[in-house]
């Protein structure tokens, strides 16, 4: 019997790993970390594995990720971390994790947009609250002068804030 090597460029086997993330695959992400793999390696979009399994609502895997040094903080290409995906998600227990182990409730994007003003864009009331009870800033303006507590009160909203 005549084995073949198949030899995976880098970007190839990146792409496994957050494939890996992406399904929840933890024998698999554990696998990988064992050989070596930087737990915060980057897609072509930027994305961790921790960004595309809290995106996915994979409690557990970012559990894993998290305690294996992920940083609760990386962003991707957009500027955009975890928590500002399940901000507008509404992963609340996915966002109680990432707060745990330290997230930024604060930090902006690109655009000057922070997770709560994703909650507050997307109705998710209870991740306002729960990002206000965190200590985000409802007055942090974006890049075009728009708060929080200002998109709040144009969507009907503003007595979150009170």
């Amino acid at each position: 019997m005549t084995q073949h090597k198949i030899n995976f460029t880098a970007e190839q086997i990146t792409a496994l790993f957050i494939e890996a993330a992406r399904s929840s695959d933890i024998d698999l992400l554990s696998q990988f970390l064992e050989a070596g793999m930087p737990v915060d390696c980057t897609d072509s979009r930027g994305y961790t594995p921790l960004i595309v399994a809290t995106y996915n609502d994979h409690l557990e895997t970012a559990r894993f990720l998290l305690e294996k040094g992920a940083n609760p903080d990386a962003v991707d290409l957009k500027g955009a971390t975890a928590l500002s995906g399940v901000a507008f998600k509404g992963y609340e227990a996915i966002a109680d994790l990432l707060i745990e182990k330290g997230a930024s409730v604060d930090k902006p994007n690109h655009a000057g947009r922070t997770p709560l003003m994703f909650a507050v864009m997307f109705g998710r009331e209870a991740m306002v609250k729960k990002l206000l009870q965190a200590g985000a800033n409802p007055d942090h303006e974006d890049m075009e002068g728009v708060s929080a507590r200002a998109l709040a009160q144009k969507q009907g909203v503003g007595h979150l804030f009170t």
